[in-house]
């Protein structure tokens, strides 16, 4: 067992893990931030995705010790008090979402996106939406949330 110390929403936490446990395991698993989705274990659909020091990454794909000392940021800490972030307002008001169990990575992968490139065009958005798989919709009010 490893010892790791991170930061996950804005609190410090340390944990004792297993070199393999990965970074999504952690998050899931040993502090109940059910958020993170799991959804290929391959790191093809962007449902596990989260910001590690403000970059959005696919959690399936990062161990939980190569997280030691970083900030990290899932869907549960997006928010600022009850009050949504842009992006997880946008994708509520443009009903950019059918099923929900790819959401909380789009709205990660986006926000960082969105902090890096505030004004993209459609197909810098749909460039940026290519790690993240939605098996339901037509990505249409995808991208208009993320416009919006």
């Amino acid at each position: 067992m490893t010892k790791v110390k991170l930061r996950v929403n804005g609190q410090d936490h340390e944990r004792e893990v297993e070199p393999r446990t990965l970074l999504v395991e952690l998050l899931r698993d040993g502090l109940g931030l059910t958020g993170t989705h799991v959804g290929c274990d391959t790191s093809q659909c962007g449902c596990c995705t989260v910001h590690l020091d403000g970059k959005a990454v696919k959690s399936c794909n990062i161990l939980a010790v190569q997280a030691e000392g970083r900030e990290i940021t899932t869907i549960e800490g997006l928010a600022q008090g009850h009050e949504l972030h842009p992006v997880q307002k946008a994708f509520s008001e443009c009903h950019a979402l059918q099923c929900g169990f790819c959401t909380p990575g789009m709205i990660m992968a986006m926000s960082a996106f969105l902090a890096a490139k505030p004004k993209p065009s459609d197909e810098e958005i749909y460039d940026a939406l290519e790690g993240n798989i939605c098996r339901c919709t037509g990505y249409v009010n995808i991208v208009k949330a993320v416009k919006q």
